[in-house]
């Protein structure tokens, strides 16, 4: 396969002209080649969700479909909102979301520095041509963020057919699909609405992508816009040992706790050919908008915050049997925070004093980031190919603080108990220079078989909440860009019946950010993780059975003392980390009909950073199917949770309490979809 980098696989994707699932993975996926023959490109590791997985699963929420790719784990919370964890541990904080990049098409869906932990819900993945998970750092390839992985969701632009299928399921879950498409354009459009299984969490959003492909003049275009919308009622934690397994599963201690998002964004790929090379131009714009109540903070305030971004990627690149791409991304960002609370903040009075009601935080933060980057590739003996990536990237944030500087109230008089919990550093300017590379060799073993090893380096520099958020009097936060250095060795390939990927790979972590015992936000912390993945599927006539599962041992690399009353010491395990990941399912198709079974695993692991306290794991049971009635309607199902299982979506323990977000008990859904048209 073709080396890729940020740039290229944004182009290659969009430029694929929405020709359906397979055509548009062999360009957009970074590794994971559909062949051996494609593996003689990059290496490292990647998996890839095709359409048709997509359309299967039918995601409530997209941990159904990343519980299929192996070292991932995408936690859920209430309704739509989540926490990720690739090659990590579930990673939580104002800039846990910069820990991985989300690509719509090769595209950032959000700006450097402005991420949001939740992104997910601002993607289309419930329609998408496919989904790509590319594991380990990226950031030679794709810039900024691309520190334990890289997510991109690919949607078409053309084609598809015309396609209408609607859903029932428990607690109110109603869905509606629409899939319209002609030569030259596309639309994907979906509704869901739901009641929620527990109190007062029922939930709609909407989202829509519109694609079209052409040529203007002497340049192949591709076009994309995406939409979406999401109204939230949320539901706190359930608190007490166990208590997902009680009659609490089903409470909700913050009724009245919500969120409300959207987002819009628009992007075009130009390409023309000249000379041997080519020429690609990648235009891009973002918006994005939320307001949401911080139930789990005393006092609950209520934020709101928004991004205007876009930006240019340009690349130049050459095919051949030395191929080479290199290229300029420049982007800008204007974005803005505001935390208000209404009330006193009910407790103890060292609570009440030190978070009064008024104003908390208002800042604007205008960034901007240019980065260069180059991808080359060539033979280096016979069934030897090596690679070598780089990327210099600069990112810079102004923060106009729009409110009192310093952790006053809001009138300007000073907290009792010494000082406000809110500080709010004064004007200032900031910037990051980074750098990242990749080497990689690629060994072909005859036509069925090849060997890899990479070395690469991703980088992320800190989020403006981290920056500009700050607490405790702390009136400037000091930090670094947070890194990560990856040894991986790997194997792939297929005999017969069989297709396997197997890796083994080794972390360091430095400048880990995370607040410490004082309030204050650092950059002194460290992990190191070392860890061993297995993808394997075996199809024989009209099954296939396929297992997915990894082990990985990530520590804490550093003593201190931490927030919530924790202490980190060097060799504690990270917290939510489980050693042990895995799904594993058997698919039957003959005729019409479609059938499979799924059980996903999450091991037990500590939920704290002391390593005090523990999540026993889980094991769950999903059954899905279909039936091809006729030509223009098809008939499906899902059972979720067949054995009915108590157990946690994500378990916690902080200020000596255990909480939990309960998981579904067994639920059945039922729907059709029906062909329109020719």
């Amino acid at each position: 396969m073709r080396a890729a980098l940020a740039v290229g696989a944004a182009l290659t994707a969009l430029a694929a002209g929405g020709q359906g699932p397979a055509p548009v993975v062999e360009e957009v996926v970074v590794r994971a080649p559909a062949s051996i023959a494609d593996a003689q490109g990059p290496a490292g590791s990647a998996t890839t969700l095709g359409g048709d997985a997509v359309a299967l699963v039918r995601a409530n929420h997209p941990q159904e479909l990343f519980a299929r790719v192996p070292g991932t784990w995408v936690a859920r919370g209430s309704g739509q909102e989540h926490l990720t964890a690739i090659r990590s541990g579930v990673l939580t904080g104002a800039g846990a979301c910069g820990e991985f990049l989300l690509l719509e098409n090769g595209v950032p869906i959000r700006p450097a520095g402005f991420c949001n932990v939740n992104n997910l819900f601002e993607l289309n993945t419930e329609q998408a041509a496919a989904i790509e998970v590319v594991r380990g750092p990226a950031s030679a390839l794709f810039g900024g963020n691309a520190l334990h992985g890289v997510v991109n969701v690919v949607t078409r632009t053309r084609g598809g057919g015309k396609t209408l299928s609607v859903e029932a399921g428990p607690y109110g879950y109603r869905q509606t699909r629409l899939g319209l498409g002609g030569s030259r354009w596309r639309l994907d459009a979906h509704a869901t609405a739901t009641n929620g299984y527990r109190n007062a969490t029922g939930h709609s959003q909407h989202k829509l992508v519109l694609g079209q492909a052409g040529a203007v003049g002497g340049w192949r275009v591709a076009a994309s816009a995406t939409a979406t919308l999401l109204h939230q009622e949320t539901g706190g934690y359930v608190r007490g040992r166990g208590a997902y397994d009680s009659a609490l599963r089903r409470t909700n201690p913050n009724p009245e706790a919500y969120r409300d998002a959207w987002s819009a964004r628009a992007s075009s790929v130009w390409r023309r050919s000249a000379g041997g090379r080519e020429v690609a131009l990648v235009p891009y714009w973002r918006r994005s908008g939320m307001a949401f109540l911080q139930h789990f903070l005393p006092g609950a305030p209520r934020e709101r915050n928004g991004q205007t971004s876009g930006g240019l990627l340009a690349k130049l690149s050459q095919d051949g049997e030395r191929r080479w791409q290199a290229g300029l991304v420049l982007e800008w960002l204007r974005a803005n925070l505001t935390e208000r609370q209404e009330a006193p903040t009910a407790g103890s009075a060292f609570l009440a004093a030190t978070r009064p009601p008024g104003t908390h935080y208002d800042y604007r933060v205008d960034g901007t980031t240019l980065a260069a980057f180059f991808d080359l590739s060539g033979p280096l003996a016979a069934g030897v190919e090596w690679v070598a990536s780089g990327r210099a990237e600069r990112t810079a944030y102004d923060y106009d603080n729009r409110h009192l500087d310093g952790n006053t109230r809001d009138d300007g008089t000073p907290c009792g108990f010494g000082g406000c919990l809110y500080t709010r550093p004064a004007d200032r300017q900031d910037s990051y220079r980074n750098f990242a590379g990749r080497l990689g060799l690629n060994v072909a073993l005859g036509e069925a078989h090849a060997l890899y090893l990479a070395a690469g380096q991703g980088f992320r520099p800190p989020q403006t909440s981290e920056l500009y958020r700050l607490q405790r009097g702390q009136t400037v936060a000091a930090l670094g860009s947070e890194t990560v250095r990856s040894l991986e060795i790997g194997a792939r390939g297929g005999a017969g019946r069989l297709d396997y990927q197997l890796a083994v790979y080794a972390d360091r972590t430095r400048n880990l950010i995370f607040r410490d015992a004082g309030g204050f936000n650092v950059s002194d912390g460290a992990t190191r993780s070392h860890g061993a993945e297995v993808d394997l599927a075996w199809r024989f006539g009209p099954h296939a059975v396929e297992l997915v599962a990894s082990y990985a041992l990530h520590r804490y690399a550093f003593t201190r003392d931490a927030g919530r009353g924790e202490r980190i010491e060097d060799g504690n395990a990270v917290d939510t980390a489980p050693r042990w990941l895995g799904s594993a399912r058997w698919r039957w198709r003959r005729g019409g009909a479609e059938s499979e079974f799924e059980a996903t695993h999450v091991g037990a692991h500590f939920i704290d950073a002391g390593n005090t306290a523990r999540y026993r794991g889980h094991t769950v049971l999903n059954w899905r199917g279909g039936w091809q009635v006729s030509p223009r309607l098809r008939l499906f199902a899902r059972l979720l949770n067949l054995l009915d299982v108590a157990y946690a979506e994500r378990a916690d323990y902080a200020f000596g309490s255990y909480r939990y977000f309960p998981g579904l008990p067994r639920q059945a859904y039922l729907g059709f979809e029906a062909t329109l048209g020719d």
